[in-house]
C-alpha cells in the first residue's frame, strides 16, 4: 500500500484533489470497456471476462502497487501468449497459468527482484513489442474484413490464410469496420471532443447504428457470445492439480515475465509523465497480487497499461483515487448497462484493436532505431522481431538477451587495452615526483578494463609475449574495476611463468575488490604481500633496490666459485715478506694441488732409481690433474 501512503503524504486525499481523479477516473474506466472486451475477444474468452479483470486489477494495483498513477487491467501485450493458452489448455488451464504467473510476481516483489528487469535491452523490448503488435493488427483481419474461421497456428499459416481468403470479404462488416477506424483516429480532433475518448466514440456510434439495421452478416457480441450477464462474477477457484500445473508452468512463467516487463515499463512512463518515482517491488507485489484474485472471478491475466496509465494522467489523475473510481465505473458498467453490450459489433472491437496494435508496435521508434541506433542494436531488433512473429515470444526475449549479452561481452572484451609505457612516458605522468627513473630491463604495463573470461586470452597474451625477455615486470591495475575467476587462472598462470623465469613481478595501484579475489585465490601470498605497492614511483624504487640487490649476490658467488678458490690458494703459498708455508699451514681448498704435486715428485724419483721412462700410475696421476683442472674449468 506505498501508493496510497506516499498519496497521503504528499496530500493527494484532501478534497481539492478529489474531484480531478475522479473525473480521470471515470474517463478511464470508459476507455477501459472496449479494451477490455476487445482484448478478451482476442484472447479466446468471453468479452465480460476482460470487464472481470479490469476491475480486479485495477483495484488491487491501485491499493497494493508502487505506482501511484498505474491503471491495470488486460493489455494487447498478453493476447499472443493468452491466445495460445486457451487453445492449448483451455480457458480452465488460462486461469490457472494465470494465478501462478501471480504467484511468481509475488515472490518476485518480495525478492526485491525488481531491478532484474533493468537488464533486458532496449532492443529486445522494441522487437518483441514490434512483433506484438503486428500479430495482433494480423489477429484482427478476420472481424474486421467479416472472413470466416482462420485454420492453422503459425503465423504464416494464418497469414496465408487470410490473404488466400480476402476475395471473401464481407463489404458490410468492412465498411463498418472502416468506419469505426475513421471515427477512433479523427472524433478527439473535432472541437471540444478532444477529451472524449475516440474508442468510446466509436463504440456508442456504431452499437446505434447495429441496434437500429440490424445488419445481418455483422457479426456482434451476442451472435458470437451471447448477452453479458449483469452482476458480478461468483467465487471459483482454478484447477491446481499437480498435473494442470506442472503442464503450465512454462506458460506461467512467461506470463509472469512479460507482466513485470510491461508493469514495469508503464511505472517508468508514469515517472516521466509525473515526475514521481515508482517502487518496483512494491509494483511487482501488487501486479502479483492481482493475476492471484483475478483468475478466482472468472478473470485472467493483468498487467500496468501503458495507454489507460497515460490517459489517466493526462486527464488530471495523480493518485489512486482514479484507479479505485475506474473499476466502479466498470462494476457500474456490468450492472446497469450490460443488456446492451449484445450489438457492439465486433468489426468496431476489432477497429480498436487495429489502432492498439499501432501504437503498440510504435513504428516511429523502430524506424528511428534502423536508422540511427548501432548495428548491434539494429541486429538484436530484427532477430527480436522475427522470432516472436513467425515462431514464440518466450524464445524470442530468450535468444534477444543472448545474442545482446553475447555482443556485450565481445564489446567489453574488444575494449580491454595492455600497453607498455616507457620512461618518457612515466616522467611526464609523474612530473611531481623528482628523480623518477625506469629500471633497466623492467617493463611497466597499463592494464585498462575489466579483466573477465570472454578478454582473458588478449589479456595473457599481450601480458606473457612482451615480457618474456624482462627481468622486472611492474603491472598497474588503476583502471582494472573487477576481475572473475576465469581472469585470476589466467592472471596465475602468467605469473608462475614469469616467476619460474626469475622476472620479478610487482603489481601496483590494485584496488581494495581486486586484491582480495587475488588474495583468495593465494597470489598475495605466492608474490608476498610486499609486491603489492600502492604508488607506481614506489613499485619501481622497490623494483631497482631487488635488482640491485640480485647484481650483488651474483658478484659474491662469482667471487666464491672454484676458479677463484685456486687462484687465492696460489696466491696463498708465498706471504707477504716472501717466507714458505708449509702445506699444512695452507687453506683446504689449497692443500689438494699441493698433495698431488708432491706425490708426482715422489713417483718421477723412483722411476729414475729403479731405471724405468715414467713412474708408475703417472698417466694415471696425469689424468687425474687433467681431469681435474677440466673439472674446475667447468665450475668456473
Amino acid at each position: 500500500m506505498i501508493a496510497l501512503l506516499e498519496a497521503k503524504r504528499a496530500g493527494l486525499f484532501a478534497r481539492n484533489a478529489w474531484i480531478p481523479n475522479i473525473v480521470a477516473g471515470i474517463i478511464v474506466g470508459v476507455v477501459a470497456l472496449p479494451l477490455g472486451m476487445a482484448f478478451a475477444i482476442a484472447s479466446g474468452v468471453k468479452p465480460e471476462q476482460g470487464i472481470y479483470t479490469a476491475i480486479i486489477a485495477g483495484l488491487a494495483v491501485s491499493i497494493f502497487g508502487g505506482t501511484r498513477v498505474q491503471i491495470a487491467g488486460p493489455t494487447g501485450a498478453f493476447i499472443v501468449i493468452l491466445a495460445g493458452v486457451v487453445a492449448d489448455h483451455g480457458v480452465s488451464g488460462l486461469q490457472t497459468a494465470t494465478l501462478m504467473a501471480g504467484v511468481m510476481l509475488l515472490v518476485m516483489g518480495l525478492a526485491r527482484l525488481g531491478g532484474v528487469i533493468r537488464f533486458i535491452p532496449a532492443p529486445v523490448i522494441i522487437g518483441f513489442t514490434a512483433g506484438i503488435g503486428v500479430i495482433i493488427w494480423v489477429g484482427q483481419w478476420k472481424d474486421f474484413f467479416g472472413l470466416p474461421t482462420v485454420e492453422g497456428r503459425q503465423f504464416h499459416e494464418k497469414l496465408l490464410f487470410l490473404f488466400k481468403h480476402l476475395p471473401q470479404l464481407d463489404f458490410m462488416t468492412t465498411f463498418l469496420a472502416m468506419a469505426s477506424l475513421l471515427i477512433v483516429i479523427y472524433a478527439p480532433r473535432i472541437p471540444r471532443m478532444s477529451r472524449v475518448p475516440g474508442p468510446l466514440v466509436a463504440l456508442i456510434v456504431l452499437t446505434a447504428a447495429q441496434s437500429i439495421f440490424h445488419f445481418p452478416t455483422v457479426a456482434t457480441i451476442g451472435s458470437t457470445f451471447g448477452e453479458i450477464p449483469r452482476g458480478l462474477p461468483g467465487f471459483s477457484m482454478p484447477d491446481l492439480s499437480p498435473d494442470t500445473m506442472l503442464s503450465l508452468i512454462g506458460p506461467a512463467f512467461t506470463i509472469a515475465m512479460l507482466g513485470a516487463i510491461e508493469s514495469l515499463l508503464s511505472a517508468v512512463v508514469a515517472d516521466n509523465m509525473t515526475g514521481t518515482r515508482h517502487n518496483s517491488n512494491q509494483e511487482l507485489f501488487g501486479q502479483g497480487l492481482a493475476n492471484i484474485v483475478a483468475p478466482m472471478f472468472a478473470g485472467f491475466a493483468a498487467t500496468g497499461a501503458i495507454a489507460r496509465t497515460a490517459t489517466n494522467i493526462r486527464n488530471g489523475g495523480n493518485s489512486p483515487i482514479a484507479g479505485i473510481v475506474h473499476a466502479i465505473v466498470l462494476i457500474l458498467v456490468l450492472l446497469v448497462f450490460a443488456p446492451l453490450a449484445k450489438n457492439i459489433p465486433l468489426a468496431t472491437l476489432a477497429a480498436i484493436l487495429f489502432i492498439v496494435s499501432w501504437n503498440m508496435s510504435q513504428p516511429r521508434v523502430v524506424i528511428h532505431t534502423l536508422r540511427r541506433a548501432p548495428k548491434s542494436d539494429v541486429f538484436i531488433l530484427l532477430v527480436t522481431f522475427f522470432l516472436t512473429v513467425f515462431t514464440d515470444l518466450v524464445l524470442a526475449v530468450n535468444i534477444g538477451v543472448i545474442v545482446a549479452m553475447l555482443l556485450f561481452l565481445k564489446k567489453m572484451a574488444d575494449s580491454i587495452k595492455v600497453r607498455v609505457q616507457n620512461e618518457k612516458t612515466l616522467k611526464r605522468e609523474f612530473a611531481h615526483t623528482s628523480g623518477l627513473k625506469l629500471p633497466k630491463h623492467t617493463a611497466v604495463f597499463v592494464v585498462e578494463g575489466p579483466i573477465f573470461f570472454a578478454a582473458v586470452e588478449s589479456f595473457e597474451q599481450a601480458l606473457s609475449e612482451t615480457a618474456r625477455d624482462r627481468e622486472a615486470v611492474v603491472v598497474r591495475m588503476r583502471y582494472v574495476p573487477f576481475i572473475d575467476g576465469t581472469a585470476l587462472q589466467a592472471l596465475e598462470k602468467v605469473l608462475a611463468e614469469l616467476l619460474e623465469q626469475g622476472t620479478i613481478v610487482v603489481l601496483t595501484e590494485v584496488n581494495a575488490s581486486v586484491k582480495s579475489m587475488l588474495s583468495r585465490m593465494g597470489l598475495v601470498r605466492k608474490l608476498g604481500n610486499d609486491h603489492f605497492i600502492a604508488a607506481v614511483p614506489d613499485a619501481l624504487d622497490f623494483v631497482q633496490q631487488l635488482l640491485d640487490k640480485r647484481a650483488e649476490k651474483l658478484a659474491q658467488e662469482e667471487s666464491e666459485s672454484p676458479a677463484g678458490l685456486d687462484t687465492q690458494a696460489e696466491a696463498a703459498v708465498v706471504d707477504t715478506d716472501g717466507a714458505d708455508i708449509t702445506a699444512d699451514e695452507l687453506p683446504p681448498a689449497a692443500q689438494e694441488p699441493k698433495k698431488r704435486d708432491t706425490v708426482a715428485t715422489d713417483e718421477l724419483k723412483k722411476a729414475h732409481s729403479e731405471g724405468r721412462a715414467e713412474p708408475v700410475g703417472s698417466n694415471q696421476v696425469s689424468k687425474e690433474k687433467g681431469s681435474s683442472d677440466k673439472d674446475s674449468e667447468d665450475s668456473s
